[in-house]
């Protein structure tokens, strides 16, 4: 069974632990900095083992070297970008899988964000690990890719199953939900969503994770490859890519 634990980091970032029940090993996804992963790997008894990056920026590989000092834990990430992510030592590559005890990912190519942005899918477990690519009522700035191909990625996520838990590396959702908010109004369903996150945040607690059955409802990089939905926020003169072409030229100037 894989337990996940989520380490706040720098100013908005989460960083995952993944943890095996059973041999009590574990790995991290995105370490933006060392010291928290270790700290809280110490204070569970574990041994970490693996490094899960999705892709090249700094708030994602910056405690690698020191963490693969400190545990001699392996590094894995996209083997095109190898260069970008210090220390690597497994080069992945697409239909890849990344074992931790019981639990196995698919590796899954998702560009847009980067060219050389991954995802990791437990199936099994129903929790992916998704980097920059997809936020909860959201999806990530296109920093390299082109529309077309984060919107092929996003494409993956409408195929998985609903109850699929989505880990997204930034706290970004009340933010996401505010752009919405200006497509579709006071929807009831979007505002039921802000004003659980709103109650979590409250609390001290994450938005994360979410799941793809409320992505798939309510976030609108989602929700336009849907006629219906493209119709009620005025786009439905254009295609689905098109579409998602003019919502995220939109949340760039946010």
């Amino acid at each position: 069974m894989l337990r996940v634990e989520l380490i706040p980091s720098l100013s908005d970032n989460y960083i995952f632990l993944l943890i095996d029940e059973v041999s009590k090993k574990c790995a991290v996804v995105d370490p933006a900095e060392a010291k928290p992963v270790l700290k809280r790997v110490q204070e569970l008894g574990l041994t970490l083992e693996s490094i899960f990056n999705t892709h090249h920026h700094f708030d994602h590989v910056g405690g690698n070297l020191e963490l693969k000092q400190e545990t001699n834990c392996a590094i894995y990430g996209y083997g095109q970008d190898a260069e970008r992510l210090p220390g690597i030592d497994h080069l992945l590559n697409v239909d890849d899988s990344v074992v931790l005890g019981e639990s196995r990912a698919h590796v899954i190519f998702a560009p847009g964000h980067t060219l050389g942005h991954i995802l990791y899918f437990f199936e099994e477990d129903k929790k992916c690990f998704v980097g920059d690519t997809l936020f909860s009522v959201g999806c990530g700035r296109l920093f390299e890719g082109t529309p077309e191909q984060m919107w092929n990625s996003l494409q993956v996520f409408l195929d998985m199953p609903d109850e699929t838990e989505i880990y997204c590396a930034h706290e970004y959702t009340l933010a996401n939900c505010r752009f919405a908010e200006t497509l579709v109004g006071e929807d009831e369903d979007l505002l039921a969503y802000k004003e659980l996150c709103l109650e979590k945040l409250g609390k001290g607690q994450p938005t994360i994770p979410t799941t793809l059955s409320v992505e798939k409802l309510i976030n609108p990089f989602l929700a336009v490859s849907r006629e219906s939905y493209r119709q009620r926020v005025g786009l439905g003169h254009l295609s689905a890519l098109e579409a998602f072409t003019e919502l995220r030229r939109r949340k760039d100037s946010f």
